[in-house]
């Protein structure tokens, strides 16, 4: 059976390597003909069969054992990859071990377990991107701490902080989805061994043990109940796929409204020809946030077909379980290529302190319109003087007067004695973006995972 790969430019450029090749179809047999073999040795191991056969058994489940193009054009007539599978690993056995292969489990039992393996692993390289991403965002927090901008509420400037505080927060964020990949991780890890129907009949009373046989040899956890139906693990996987990739947007946009040639705070690393317009010669364009952007926007819509797979009824779904099948590599490739495209823009990221200085006075001083009513507060009262410098910042913007000298038009004298020095530096006004940036730095940096990379 000859078949056409539709071609996707978006992984296709900025994709990740090592996540497609952990969803590959040569990785996602293997997981299967490792579940196979490991099933043989734990039905030994519980007497089920003979340990010689096992030993047989698992000296087949080997790739050379299995033709691949003959196992999807098998695959596409039986519905389900697992039978032809098992087919040529008993036809590579003699006598004997070749009728013990698969012996009480089902379909299902294979793919999910191997689908384990692999989310398993997808989510200890998401984990490890996170990482790069998180120590480039933590150079520019400790680097810019003091690098005093414009805090922006509803895109308009509101009060100054750093840079350092902006990238703060997302720091943060990134360490908190550490976590969550973490617990995803342990959540997804597990052994699926519940035969035709979620009973295990076929296995008898000794199917308990084979199972946690089987999830020991595997790097897995064991469960008592099964989960052939109940999807909320893999929907969680792939939530957090699309969670982590969301995460990486988030600062992806801020650097492209920070870059806007009107505000020019911040900028890609450049190169020949990078971001380059094919009509327009002066263009750099921000294309790694653009693709960053791109591929979050895909995965968070993606994940939502993971919801209608939990719908699957009885105790086996009639095409819901398929769903997965394409969404759930997808959806850990654009995670991992949003962390990784995010990581090298953070990296590289241009900073200039001088364009965000210089914005600060954009309005005429506008944006410490807080600082000067909380001078007055003290004697007029919050509400009195918020009204005073309302009044003043109306007077400022329509005769394009900067702030301070509205004020000292609109205030009496008791007032401009309350405001003391006028104008006020913006430098003065940045509160505890120092110490946000301080006690970001100090979680990341002494987190009990980072020791353990």
């Amino acid at each position: 059976m000859e078949t056409r790969q539709t071609f996707k430019l978006l992984p296709e450029l900025y994709g990740d390597g090592a996540m497609a090749e952990i969803f590959s179809a040569e990785r996602t047999v293997l997981a299967w003909l490792r579940t196979e073999a490991a099933l043989a040795h734990a039905q030994a191991e519980a007497g089920l069969i003979g340990p010689d056969d096992a030993t047989a058994i698992a000296a087949a489940c080997v790739p050379a054992t299995i033709d691949l193009p003959r196992l999807w054009e098998e695959a596409v007539n039986v519905g389900y990859p697992i039978l032809p599978l098992v087919r040529m690993i008993s036809a590579a056995l003699p006598e004997g071990p070749n009728g013990r292969v698969h012996y009480g489990a089902t379909t299902q039992d294979i793919m999910d377990t191997g689908l384990a393996l692999q989310m398993g692993e997808a989510l200890d390289h998401l984990a490890a991107l996170l990482a790069l991403f998180g120590d480039a965002v933590a150079r520019l927090v400790a680097a810019h701490a003091g690098t005093v901008i414009a805090a922006r509420t509803h895109a308009q400037q509101a009060v100054p902080t750093t840079f350092g505080a902006k990238m703060a927060v997302l720091l943060a964020e990134v360490a908190r989805q550490r976590e969550r990949a973490a617990t995803a991780a342990r959540q997804v890890r597990v052994v699926s061994l519940f035969g035709a129907g979620g009973t295990s009949a076929a296995m008898g009373e000794r199917s308990s043990a084979v199972r946690e046989s089987l999830a020991g040899r595997l790097g897995l956890r064991t469960t008592e109940v099964p989960w052939h139906v109940a999807r909320d693990g893999v929907a969680e996987f792939g939530v957090t796929c699309a969670s982590l990739a969301a995460t990486a947007a988030r600062f992806a946009r801020e650097v492209v409204d920070l870059s806007r040639t009107e505000v020019g705070e911040v900028r890609e690393a450049g190169g020949h020809h990078r971001g380059a317009s094919s009509t327009m010669p002066q263009k750099a364009n921000p294309i790694g946030c653009e693709a960053v952007i791109g591929m979050s926007g895909t995965a968070g819509a993606l994940s939502s077909a993971l919801f209608r797979a939990m719908e699957a009824g009885h105790e086996r779904a009639a095409g819901e379980w398929q769903v997965e099948w394409y969404v759930v590599p997808l959806l850990a490739e654009l995670a991992a290529g949003a962390l990784a495209t995010a990581a090298e823009v953070a990296a590289g990221l241009r900073v200039y302190p001088g364009a965000m200085r210089a914005n600060l006075d954009a309005e005429g001083g506008l944006i410490m319109a807080e600082a000067y009513m909380m001078r007055l507060a003290p004697v007029l009262g919050r509400e009195r003087a918020h009204d005073l410098v309302y009044k003043a910042a109306h007077e400022a913007r329509e005769r394009g007067r900067p702030l301070a000298d509205a004020l000292r038009d609109v205030a009496g004298p008791d007032d401009l004695e309350s405001l003391g020095a006028l104008p006020i530096p913006p430098e003065s006004y940045t509160g505890d973006a120092e110490a946000v940036c301080a006690a970001a730095l100090d979680a990341w940096r002494n987190e009990p995972w980072r020791s353990e990379r």
